[in-house]
């Protein structure tokens, strides 16, 4: 494959998004007038766009040294007398291996995640997977909308006890800043009838407390603050009747 050198260095180094970039040591085979092999380690800047994998003498330098395009090659860790080091191979058998060794287990954990996402392939199998779960999600919206909604009937159940049967809101009218019971249908379809008068008491033989006077309230009233008022006369008057049993009783 052919690739345009200016517009490459253009790309390398223009303000364009970077996947990853930092420090890494490349492994360089050196050959000796003898036919000895030696292998030594060279610390390059590396920065990866895309599916092009840059590396530069130092940090600051104005051109890429080098290119790896990253297509057809696995990421993998290897086996090497340096701690952290990485292997780029390609599918085939004639094609170079590269090397890398990180400053350390999170950097070479880091490089091998992205350096593995970068290539086409990658993005293929993940613009799959995605289209196959909007195509689900599609599916189960669509199997909402043609369900049957369920009405919304007022009733609510036990917050206590789910599994009881649900209870009917009643609705209660104010009257005056007054909750009235004559506001309500019953079971029957009528009207709640107002809660019974406490029974009739006679003030007892030989009591100073006069005898109670009749309700001035009717059964039949709707005003609560009315009922509110003469039971609570009915309650003083049954407290002073004990007050004067217990001075009989302990003089």
């Amino acid at each position: 494959m052919k690739l345009n050198e200016r517009s490459v260095a253009h790309y390398a180094t223009c303000d364009s998004p970077t996947d990853h970039a930092g420090f890494l040591r490349k492994r360089v085979e050196r050959h000796h007038h003898h036919g000895h092999h030696g292998t030594s380690y060279q610390r390059r800047w590396f920065v990866l766009k895309g599916n092009l994998l840059f590396y530069f003498e130092e940090r600051d330098s104005r051109e890429p040294v080098g290119l790896v395009v990253l297509e057809g090659c696995t990421v993998e860790l290897c086996e090497a007398a340096e701690e952290f080091a990485f292997a780029i191979r390609f599918d085939d058998a004639g094609a170079k291996a590269y090397v890398l060794v990180a400053d350390g287990q999170a950097a070479m954990e880091a490089w091998v995640k992205a350096l593995s996402r970068a290539s086409f392939d990658y993005m293929r199998l993940v613009v799959r997977e995605l289209e196959k779960q909007l195509e689900e999600a599609c599916s189960s919206l669509a199997a909402c909308r043609k369900s049957p909604r369920k009405s919304s009937s007022g009733r609510r159940r036990h917050l206590s006890n789910p599994a009881l049967p649900p209870v009917q809101e009643k609705q209660h009218v104010l009257e005056n800043g007054y909750s009235t019971w004559g506001s309500s249908p019953d079971r029957d379809g009528g009207h709640a009838k107002p809660p019974p008068l406490p029974p009739r008491r006679r003030s007892a033989v030989g009591s100073s407390v006069p005898a109670l006077q009749e309700s001035p309230v009717s059964p039949e009233t709707t005003c609560f603050a009315k009922l509110h008022h003469w039971y609570g006369q009915e309650i003083a008057v049954l407290r002073q009747e004990w007050q004067e049993r217990q001075k009989r009783v302990h003089p």
